[in-house]
């Protein structure tokens, strides 16, 4: 299925809205996933897979503390990124103030992989990213590094186990005014995916159109087709109760 933006757009908003979660903005979302499938990540399917579980999860607000003078602790109490990370980043950005980096420890999260388009913003606007975190399948070890001025990253991933204390459902950032030595920080990777990858598949998208699989299109369009009818159901039977 070749669908163009504002099409994929739309599809991700109204499925979202849907939900009506007092957490998460669905123009952001909609653009995170957007974001994520125009450049081959599948960001359709991450989020088909994130909104299957987002009507159990708590809606409410993170758990945000400074731990350390250049150290942020999230808890997102087992909710999806998605819903959270640009709150959090806009916060981090103004602890940075006055620092040359940053740690931000997210923990208790689903749906890493929608990280994407929040570090890519950061990077054009001159602030090198890292995020890194484990995942209790293959690949078992995931990390994106953007350096300052990339509209890509590098990915790497590997199917090594990291260590026995290997925490499934954390992420680490890093943000810094310098760029990171990628060399120093994918030692021990043994896949790695060239920016240049990703720079063409977004430009093929934006010429052609964005391909997603029909199986994931077709989810997509039944959650919110679902979720609308269900909400509009009730709401006929709240205003017919009143008269």
């Amino acid at each position: 299925m070749i669908v163009s933006h504002n099409e994929l757009v739309a599809a991700v908003n109204k499925a979202f809205l849907g939900m009506r979660r007092s957490c998460g903005e669905a123009d952001i979302i909609a653009n995170m996933v957007a974001d994520l499938q125009i450049v081959g990540l599948h960001g359709v399917r991450h989020f088909n897979n994130a909104s299957a579980f987002m009507g159990l999860e708590n809606d409410c607000p993170a758990d945000i503390k400074v731990t350390g003078e250049n150290t942020i602790e999230v808890d997102l109490h087992n909710c999806s990124l998605a819903c959270y990370l640009p709150v959090v980043m806009d916060y981090a950005i103004e602890k940075m103030v006055g620092f040359k980096s940053l740690k931000i420890e997210i923990n208790n999260c689903h749906n890493r992989w929608l990280a994407y388009s929040e570090l890519v913003k950061l990077a054009a606007k001159g602030i090198a990213c890292t995020a890194k975190w484990d995942n209790g399948s293959a690949p078992n070890r995931t990390l994106y590094v953007l350096n300052c001025g990339r509209i890509t990253p590098e990915l790497f991933l590997s199917d090594e186990v990291n260590d026995s204390d290997q925490r499934l459902h954390d992420m680490s950032i890093e943000l810094s005014v310098r760029d990171f030595d990628v060399a120093r920080l994918s030692e021990g990777y043994s896949m790695h995916v060239d920016p240049n990858t990703f720079a063409q598949a977004q430009n093929s998208a934006w010429k052609n159109g964005i391909f997603i699989e029909d199986a994931q299109w077709s989810t997509l369009k039944q959650t919110a087709t679902a979720i609308l009818v269900e909400n509009s159901e009730q709401s006929v039977k709240g205003a017919g109760g009143l008269s």
